[in-house]
C-alpha cells in the first residue's frame, strides 16, 4: 500500500539498503533482490544411508555456523554416537560438551546435534548395531 505524502511538504524522505551485487555495484533491495543474509555458503550434501551392522558412515563436510541436523529412523537397537575429526578422519573423537557424552543415541530422532566452526572439520556417524536396521541422515 503506498505511503501518501502529507502537506505541507510535498515531498518524502526516504531510505533504501542495498549490498553489493557480483559486479561490486550497489544493488538495492527489493522482493527480485532479497538482503542476503548468508554469504558464501554452500549446503552440504548430506550423509545419508542405512546400516544393518556395525560400520562408521562418513565423512560429512558441514558448512560452517549452520546447525546439523541428525535424523536416525527404523527398527533397530544399538547406539549411534557423532565423531569430529580435524585431520582427515585419522582421528575421530566423540563430541562432547563439558567434557560430558554429547550425541550419543539409542532410539530414533531428528534433532541439531552440532554447530561447526572449523572449516577442516569432518563429521562421522558411529554405529554400533546389535539387532534390526538404522536409516541415518546427516544434513544442514
Amino acid at each position: 500500500m503506498p505511503t501518501p505524502i502529507q502537506s505541507p511538504s510535498g515531498y518524502a524522505a526516504t531510505r533504501a539498503v542495498a549490498f553489493a551485487d557480483v559486479d561490486g555495484n550497489a544493488l538495492l533491495v527489493s522482493n527480485a533482490a532479497p538482503l542476503p543474509v548468508i554469504q558464501g555458503v554452500i549446503p552440504a550434501t548430506p550423509l545419508a544411508g542405512s546400516a544393518a551392522a556395525s560400520t562408521v558412515a562418513g565423512p560429512y563436510q558441514p558448512a560452517l555456523d549452520r546447525p546439523v541436523m541428525l535424523t536416525l529412523s527404523g527398527t533397530w537397537s544399538g547406539t549411534v554416537r557423532l565423531l569430529r575429526s580435524t585431520d582427515g578422519g585419522t582421528t575421530k573423537l566423540p563430541v562432547t560438551v563439558a567434557g560430558d557424552t554429547w550425541a550419543l543415541f539409542t532410539a530414533n530422532c531428528c534433532e541439531p546435534v552440532w554447530d561447526e566452526s572449523e572449516a577442516s572439520a569432518q563429521l562421522y556417524l558411529d554405529i554400533a548395531l546389535t539387532s534390526g536396521t538404522l536409516a541415518y541422515r546427516l544434513a544442514q
